[in-house]
């Protein structure tokens, strides 16, 4: 292994954002992308008031989040038929394959912490336009 190919530290200032399929806009963050990971992708994420993701999951990666702040109200299940409302200061856990669909049902906004171990921040989500119409907030 050479000089070149060796890994090293890196320093991600998220500053830009970029549009991912699930209809939320995410600050670019820890990926292969931006910094080669492997077994991780971590990024930060802000639900405006009364905005809500599509419907999806992640096929073999599981994802936890830590909510900084705000709440977020997230059905997940095959039919999205269980609810829960993350506050700030709790961290969430979707197991890989798990449908989910998060939404900001306050007035405020709310900002996430979230990592999963897909290191591409989007090759891993799958869309289920099926199950958006399962919930009426």
């Amino acid at each position: 292994m050479d000089a070149t190919s060796k890994p090293t530290c890196h320093i991600v200032r998220p500053s830009h954002a970029y549009d991912g399929k699930q209809g939320l806009s995410y600050f670019e963050g820890i990926a292969a992308e931006t910094v080669g990971a492997k077994g991780i992708c971590m990024h930060l994420l802000t639900i405006p008031p009364g905005v809500r993701a599509k419907a999806h999951l992640h096929e073999a990666h599981e994802t936890a989040i830590y909510m900084l702040s705000g709440e977020a109200h997230t059905w997940y299940g095959d039919e999205l038929e269980h609810h829960v409302v993350v506050h700030a200061g709790e961290l969430f856990y979707i197991p890989a394959g798990v449908p989910h669909l998060p939404a900001n049902l306050s007035s405020t906004p709310c900002t996430a912490i979230i990592a999963r171990t897909d290191p591409n921040e989007q090759e891993s989500v799958v869309l289920l336009p099926e199950l958006d119409r399962l919930v009426q907030e």
